[in-house]
């Protein structure tokens, strides 16, 4: 590795170092015993090895009448010993390991809470679920195991060069440099298999997209008969991953036969050796035997080390990319002065505003609109307009490239997030239920709710007989995404959270779009209700449902093209609204 690569890597260490030190900080004196007991675990590796020598010399080679019946005793109480210390360091790395892993997650909920509808845009799935779960699993737990094998693994082999030393310096000098030709290749590791992890991060986080799509788009996949096709691109994953596991093992699976060799070599040189040391009588044959069992006791861990190795680069790469999260900013924040939006009291002004969600491709162009509190604005156009676009602007789901939405007066910018977003209620075409009952789901609305506001809410929504019904009323389970609802339920549902929110804004983005003529009945009856002295954007294709609204809005390629009552459009001779209306309306 080179000068410059070695001193960014140990300054982004101390980084890391830094950064993760709040995670550790609360469970450090755990964290520390755990390590400070796989000390004597490690070293009692060496009782064994020192016991052998004088068994050897009196018992074996003397054959003296006093022999040494402690050792036998000894070694077994060590050991035991040894046991219950190794039992008490696991439990405590697991209890500190996923303590830690569990406040990195908390924290990387958090942060994935804060960010913008653009990153849920730009991320799949299954990225947001790898970066935000396994790495830290990854970080955590192959980091503390390992850590507690290296720590014990170090002392042991510190206490056991001790013994080779102690039996003869002279093939001691042997083994250790044997030992560190074997552990050389470990400084490539990282540099080689950087590259390769992030590649298989991004192909595994492919397969776990593959199989949300699946489950999500279930119906779609069997009308359309996509079985085959669908199985196909998960089968090109996996052998693109199976590439990558294959270039890991080209890359590191070498260190562990080489370490074999390395280490075999040590082995027979201090055989050889040492069987010339023993005839010379430079040392005994208690004094070989306990320095051969000390070295195979030494080297036998070491042949393995480089698969350990390879985990504990792989959490340290797991943390970089936790720590990156951690450091990434939302784009939409509050300022650090901003103020609270209590109510509209005056209006809504649209000024020059323009918007796209690619620098290059502009979505809005110069869009001025004023909406007086209280009033009914209804978006029509062509699909692929902008109308969406104007109304996701509003709550600041994105912000505006350039120009400025006011409310009464103030940017919206210069707003807290969770003001401007309390006085706003959306009801979109698909509505999101959450996995629960019908009472979690109003409460969203507002969790503070008493059961008579709930009941008014749901009588306004049309919803209270179908309630009534259930043998559980409000505390009946309607499944992921509200599966066991009709569509109409789902959208009146979703209307009396918003009623229950009570927000003096509200958008209504094609909410009965999806509907049959029945439901769509029910569903704008409650959703009348809910626009009652509100100021109101609806997004409409069904004509029928705006007539109404005090102003109509015609977009067409990001742009205002007309702008009136439904009367007053519709008396505009070649005009864009009256072309649309007499699409639908044509006999």
């Amino acid at each position: 590795m080179k000068t410059d690569e070695l001193c960014e890597d140990k300054w982004k260490f101390s980084q890391h170092y830094k950064e993760m030190w709040p995670f550790v900080k609360p469970y450090w004196f755990r964290a520390l015993l755990a390590i400070l007991i796989c000390i004597p675990v490690g070293a009692l590796d060496s009782v064994i090895a020192l016991a052998l020598k004088p068994y050897m010399d009196n018992v074996l080679v003397d054959k003296t009448s006093s022999s040494p019946l402690y050792i036998p005793l000894l070694i077994v109480a060590f050991t035991t010993v040894q046991g219950f210390l190794n039992y008490a360091a696991t439990y405590l790395n697991t209890w500190v390991g996923t303590k830690i892993n569990h406040d990195l997650k908390r924290a990387l909920f958090r942060k994935l809470l804060t960010f913008e509808s653009a990153f849920y845009d730009q991320n799949a799935s299954g990225y947001v679920i790898q970066r935000f779960t396994n790495d830290a699993d990854t970080a955590c737990t192959g980091l503390l195991d390992n850590l507690k094998l290296f720590v014990s693994r170090f002392f042991s082999s510190v206490s056991l060069i001790a013994v080779l030393i102690y039996n003869s310096w002279q093939l001691a000098i042997i083994a250790v440099i044997v030992l560190l030709c074997a552990l050389l290749p470990l400084s490539q590791v990282r540099r080689r298999i950087k590259g390769i992890i992030k590649k298989t991060i991004d192909e595994a986080s492919t397969v776990v997209t593959h199989y949300n799509e699946t489950y999500a788009g279930n119906k779609t996949i069997a009308s359309y008969n996509l079985q085959d096709k669908m199985y196909n691109r998960f089968n090109d994953i996996l052998r693109a991953l199976f590439k990558l596991t294959i270039k890991m093992v080209q890359r590191t699976g070498w260190m562990t036969p080489l370490m074999h060799v390395v280490v075999s070599i040590g082995v027979g040189a201090v055989i050889g050796y040492g069987s010339y040391l023993i005839v010379q009588g430079d040392i005994t044959s208690g004094n070989f035997v306990s320095f051969i069992t000390a070295l195979i006791l030494l080297y036998t861990p070491i042949k393995g080390i480089g698969k350990n190795f390879n985990n504990v680069q792989v959490s340290f790469l797991a943390i970089e990319r936790i720590i990156e999260i951690l450091r990434t900013e939302p784009k939409i924040l509050d300022k650090p002065d901003a103020k609270t939006l209590i109510d509209v009291k005056e209006n809504i002004v649209f000024k020059n505003v323009d918007f796209g969600y690619l620098p290059e491709i502009r979505v809005l162009r110069n869009i001025n609109l004023a909406v007086n509190a209280g009033q009914t604005i209804a978006l029509v156009g062509n699909s692929g307009g902008g109308k969406t676009t104007i109304v996701n602007l509003l709550p600041r789901f994105y912000d505006v490239c350039s120009g400025a939405i006011l409310i009464d007066g103030v940017d919206i910018r210069d707003y807290t997030l969770k003001s401007l977003r309390d006085n706003i209620a959306i009801v979109f075409q698909d509505n999101f239920l959450f996995s629960g009952t019908i009472r979690d789901n109003i409460l969203l609305g507002n969790p503070h709710a008493s059961e008579d506001e709930i009941n008014a809410a749901l009588k306004m929504a049309y919803l209270d007989d179908f309630v009534k019904e259930q043998e559980k009323g409000l505390d009946t389970y309607i499944g992921e995404r509200g599966s066991s609802l009709s569509g109409g339920q789902r959208q009146r549902l979703a209307i009396a959270r918003a009623i229950l929110k009570n927000a003096p804004i509200v958008i209504l983005d094609e909410a009965t779009s999806a509907l049959d003529n029945k439901s769509e009945a029910v569903v704008q009856k409650a959703i009348e209700n809910l626009m009652k002295n509100r100021t109101v954007f609806i997004i409409a294709h069904r004509l029928s449902t705006i007539m109404n609204a005090d102003t109509i809005i015609v977009l067409n390629n990001g742009e205002i093209v007309e702008c009136g009552q439904h009367e007053a459009l519709l008396a505009k001779e070649d005009g864009a609204y009256k072309a649309l209306y007499n699409a639908q309306f044509k006999k």
